[in-house]
C-alpha cells in the first residue's frame, strides 16, 4: 500500500502544484476510503473497475485532481460528476454495497493565501474537515454508450442522445437554438 506521502506526491504530480483546494481532496478522498473501509495497494483492484466507486463533486476547484488521481474517480469512465453549486462538498458511492456519504468542508479559513491554506488543511484530519452526512443526490445509473450522428447543421459528430429536432433535422445542441417567444 501506498503511505500518505507517496500518495499526496502523486496527488501534486498530477495537479501540477500543492495547495489548499488540492488538500482538501486529498482529505476527502483519505475520509472516503476510511468510510468504505478500502485500502489503496497492488491487491486492491475495486477502485479500478469502471464506475465501482462513484463522486459527485459541487465544486471543479483543485480538490477534484486528488479525487481522480486517488480514487481513480474520472470523467471518462463515468464515474466523477460535477452538480456544480460552489461548495466544497463531495458525494461518494459505492455500488457494490449501496454504500454512500456526503463530505462537506467545515467553515474554517476564509480568503487567504496557497501556503497558508495548505499549512491549514495539512495540520487537520479528515474527520476534523468534513462534517459526514446523508448523501442528497441518488446514485447515478451507469454511463450509457450512444452512437453519433453527424449534425445536419455543422457536420460534426454528436452523441445522439443530445441531438434535437429542427425543421425536421438532427442537430446538435451548438446549432439548436430553443424556440422561445419571450425574451427577457
Amino acid at each position: 500500500m501506498k503511505d500518505n506521502n507517496q500518495l499526496w506526491e502523486s496527488c501534486v504530480h498530477f495537479h501540477g502544484h500543492a495547495c489548499g483546494g488540492l488538500m482538501i481532496g486529498y482529505k476527502a478522498s483519505l475520509y472516503a476510503l476510511d468510510y468504505f473501509g478500502l485500502e489503496l495497494g497492488p491487491e486492491e483492484t475495486s477502485l479500478r473497475q469502471d464506475e465501482e466507486l462513484v463522486c459527485i463533486a459541487e465544486n471543479d476547484a483543485c480538490g477534484c485532481d486528488a479525487i481522480q488521481s486517488i480514487l481513480s474517480c474520472t470523467i471518462g469512465k463515468g464515474n466523477f460528476l460535477f452538480h456544480l453549486c460552489g461548495k466544497q462538498a463531495f458525494s461518494f458511492y459505492r455500488r457494490s454495497t449501496g454504500q454512500s456519504v456526503r463530505l462537506v468542508l467545515k467553515p474554517g479559513l476564509s480568503k487567504t493565501t496557497r501556503d497558508k491554506s495548505l499549512e491549514y488543511f495539512g495540520k487537520l484530519t479528515p474527520q476534523e474537515m468534513f462534517d459526514a452526512g446523508e448523501t442528497r443526490i441518488l446514485l447515478p445509473e451507469r454511463a450509457k454508450l450512444f452512437s453519433s450522428k453527424a449534425c445536419s447543421s455543422c457536420g460534426e459528430m454528436t452523441g445522439e442522445a443530445w441531438m434535437r429536432i429542427r425543421d425536421g433535422e438532427q442537430v446538435c445542441s451548438d446549432c439548436f437554438s430553443e424556440y422561445d417567444r419571450f425574451h427577457v
